[in-house]
C-alpha cells in the first residue's frame, strides 16, 4: 500500500526544512511544492520558523553578539538576511533596537500565531487543523518559564525533531513523521491521544496497480467505462481517475454510468468533476423492490461491443453476477474494480482463473477529490435552506453527510458548521426575494 505525501509536503516546507529536502518528500507533486513557494501566508510561516529554529539553536551567541558587539539579528550569518528582509515587507517587523534573544524570541512567536491561521486553506477540511496548528503555536509563549521549557526539550531531543527544525510537540523516537501521510497522521493523532481513523483520505494505490491499468487500456484499440451504480461509490470512482494519469487514460473513450433513484447523490454530479465524457442511464424500476441496473447494463455493454465495436471495458462493481456478462462475450477484455467489502472470494477466484485482472477501488485514496465531495455537501444543503430554521445547526451537518454518504470525523463536520452554516447569509434579489445563501 502506498500513501500521499501532500501533506507532509505542506508541513515541512512550512516548518523551514531546507527546500532540496523538501523536494525529496514531495517526489513527483512539484505543483503542490511550486504552489507553496508562491503562497505568500506560507512562505512568512516558513521564514517565521526558519529564524525560530535558527534562534534556538544559536540562543546565548545571537544574546552576546547583540549585547557586546551591538550586531542585530539581521546581520548575523546564522540567520537568513533575505527572509528577515521579506517579512519586514509584509508587515513582520522582526528587527528591533537594543533586542535580546528573549525579546526576539518572542516577537517570533507573536507573528506565528498572528499569522498562521492564514494558511489554514492549505489543508484540506477532513484535516483537524487544530492538530495542524499545535505544531507551530506555542501556548503561553510570553511566559519566559514556557519558552525555557520548550528550548530545554528541544536541545535534549534535537535529533527527534524533524530534519532537527523546531516544532511544538512531545518529541519521542516515530521514525520520522514526514516519510508520509499515513506516518504523520498517525503521531500528530497520537500527540492527542486519537487514532486518525478515515485513512482512504491519504491512501494511494500502487504503481503496480496503475501500470496494470494503463496497460489494460494502452493494448486494447476502444475502451469504456461501465459502472454499476448500486454496487459501487462515486466517491471511490472519482478517486480512481484522479489518481491516474491523464495522459495514460485518453484512450477512453466515456464512462456509463447506470443508476437507480436509490443510489447515492454523488452520481448526479460525477460529470462536473471528471475530465471524460460521462453518460448517465437512470434504469427506471417496473416493480418498487426490484432493480434493473444489472440487466440494463449487460444489455448496454452487449450493445457496445457488437454494434459500436467497443473492444474493452473497464467494469466498475462488486456484484459477482456480472460473471455473465464477462464470460459471454468471449472476445471482448475486460478489468473489473471492486470495494473490498463487497466482492466475494468466489468472484476474485474466478477472475484470477481466467487470466482477468482485478483491482480495488478502495486503494485510491480520496484526499485528492475534496471539491467533488464538497459540491456534494452543497447540493445536500441547499435542498435544507427552505426549511432551516426547523434543524439544530450540527444536527443539519450530520443529516447532510449521512445523506451525501460521506464518512467523516467529527472534527470534519465541525469544521464545515463552523465555515458553512454558521456563516449561512440572508440575501435579497432585486425583487426583494429572501434567500439563504451559503457562503463559499
Amino acid at each position: 500500500m502506498a500513501y500521499t505525501k501532500n501533506i507532509v509536503t505542506t508541513v515541512a516546507y512550512m516548518i523551514g526544512i531546507k527546500k532540496n529536502i523538501v523536494e525529496q518528500i514531495a517526489e513527483e507533486n512539484m505543483d503542490l511544492l511550486d504552489s507553496l513557494c508562491n503562497n505568500q501566508n506560507c512562505q512568512t510561516i516558513r521564514y517565521l520558523c526558519k529564524l525560530r529554529t535558527s534562534l534556538m539553536l544559536n540562543f546565548k551567541k545571537t544574546d552576546n553578539e547583540m549585547k557586546y558587539n551591538l550586531t542585530n539579528i539581521d546581520k548575523l550569518p546564522w540567520f537568513d538576511t533575505e527572509n528577515i528582509k521579506q517579512l519586514e515587507k509584509w508587515n513582520c517587523h522582526i528587527i528591533k533596537a537594543n533586542g535580546t534573544s528573549s525579546k526576539y524570541m518572542e516577537t517570533i512567536n507573536k507573528y506565528i500565531n498572528e499569522n498562521i491561521g492564514q494558511c489554514k486553506d492549505l489543508f484540506p477540511e477532513w484535516v483537524n487543523w487544530n492538530y495542524i496548528k499545535d505544531l507551530f503555536v506555542i501556548p503561553r509563549f510570553t511566559q519566559e518559564k514556557v519558552i525555557k521549557g520548550e528550548f530545554a526539550k528541544y536541545m535534549a531531543n534535537i535529533e527527534w525533531y524533524p530534519f532537527q527544525n523546531y516544532i511544538h510537540w512531545e518529541p519521542y523516537d516515530c521514525g520520522g513523521m514526514l516519510i508520509n501521510d499515513a506516518k504523520f497522521f498517525s503521531v500528530v493523532y497520537k500527540q492527542h491521544n486519537e487514532v486518525y481513523v478515515y485513512k482512504s483520505n491519504y491512501r494511494e494505490a500502487d504503481e503496480e496497480i496503475k501500470e496494470k491499468i494503463y496497460q489494460f487500456i494502452n493494448n486494447t484499440e476502444s475502451v469504456e467505462i461501465v459502472v454499476d451504480c448500486e454496487n459501487s461509490n462515486p466517491y471511490k470512482l472519482c478517486s480512481v481517475l484522479a489518481g491516474l494519469n491523464h495522459r495514460e487514460t485518453i484512450k477512453i473513450q466515456k464512462i456509463i454510468l447506470f443508476d437507480d433513484i436509490h443510489t447515492n447523490p454523488g452520481w448526479d454530479l460525477i460529470d462536473k468533476f471528471v475530465q471524460l465524457p460521462v453518460e448517465h442511464i437512470m434504469v427506471e424500476r417496473v416493480k418498487e423492490q426490484k432493480s434493473l441496473v444489472d440487466i440494463k447494463m449487460t444489455a448496454t455493454v452487449c450493445m457496445e461491443h457488437y454494434q459500436n465495436r467497443v473492444s474493452s471495458f473497464l467494469l466498475f462493481s462488486s456484484d459477482s453476477d456480472y460473471w455473465g456478462l464477462i464470460s459471454s462475450l468471449p472476445n471482448a477484455h475486460f478489468l473489473m474494480m471492486f470495494e473490498y467489502s463487497k466482492v466475494s472470494d468466489a468472484i476474485k477466484k474466478t477472475l484470477s482463473r481466467h487470466e482477468i485482472y482485478y483491482c480495488a477501488i478502495d486503494d485510491f485514496g480520496t484526499g485528492k477529490i475534496d471539491e467533488f465531495k464538497k459540491f456534494v455537501l452543497f447540493r445536500t444543503l441547499k435542498k435544507h435552506l427552505p426549511n432551516l430554521l426547523q434543524y439544530n445547526g450540527k444536527e443539519l451537518v450530520a443529516e447532510i453527510y449521512n445523506e451525501a454518504r460521506i464518512p467523516a470525523e467529527q472534527s470534519e463536520m465541525d469544521n464545515f458548521y463552523k465555515k458553512y452554516i454558521k456563516t449561512l447569509k440572508f440575501v435579497a434579489d432585486d425583487n426583494g426575494n429572501m434567500q439563504l445563501e451559503i457562503q463559499k
